[in-house]
């Protein structure tokens, strides 16, 4: 079964719950984990959910799940997420967003905002989209998501992050 980490802030704190229980009622091939935040707490922060969310994919050794992290404007996850090494995480504001993060890019963190869409079905769809889509594994794609490891590696190996 395929795990889903769930993570959000304050700001996305609704929205995840609607999200898990939903999804714990439609999507049962997916076994979703909340990662927090558990209750509302409006002095949070959403780095704290993002390390809870990376550490299981991690664990996970990246294999068979995914991530989700939510936050009022998903940009803070995003960006957060994307400096951690194996993590390729896509903030999707459209069912198109998805669908080619997850067919081009390869992306296994979903980053999604609760403030500029009004409609959680939607954004339901976002998740099932991203959820459901594989990568395509076409050539010019392997190419470039290879350029990005190549980039990580060596940003690693010179000590530019984190220094």
């Amino acid at each position: 079964m395929i795990k889903v980490f769930v993570g959000a802030d304050h700001g996305g704190f609704s929205l995840k719950s609607y999200l898990l229980q939903r999804s714990n009622v439609e999507l049962k091939e997916f076994d979703f984990i909340d990662c927090g935040a558990s209750f509302y707490d409006e002095s949070d922060d959403y780095v704290d959910y993002v390390v809870k969310v990376v550490t299981h994919l991690h664990t996970n050794s990246y294999k068979d799940c995914f991530g989700v992290l939510i936050c009022r404007s998903g940009i803070g996850m995003s960006i957060a997420a994307n400096k951690f090494k194996s993590i390729y995480a896509a903030l999707c504001f459209s069912v198109t967003h998805a669908k080619k993060a997850r067919e081009h890019n390869n992306a296994n963190v979903l980053c999604l905002d609760s403030d500029y869409h009004q409609d959680n079905e939607y954004i339901f769809e976002i998740l099932k989209t991203f959820l459901y889509t594989n990568f395509s594994f076409e050539q010019r794609h392997c190419r470039r998501i290879k350029k990005i490891v190549e980039i990580e590696n060596k940003l690693l190996n010179t000590h530019v992050l984190g220094s």
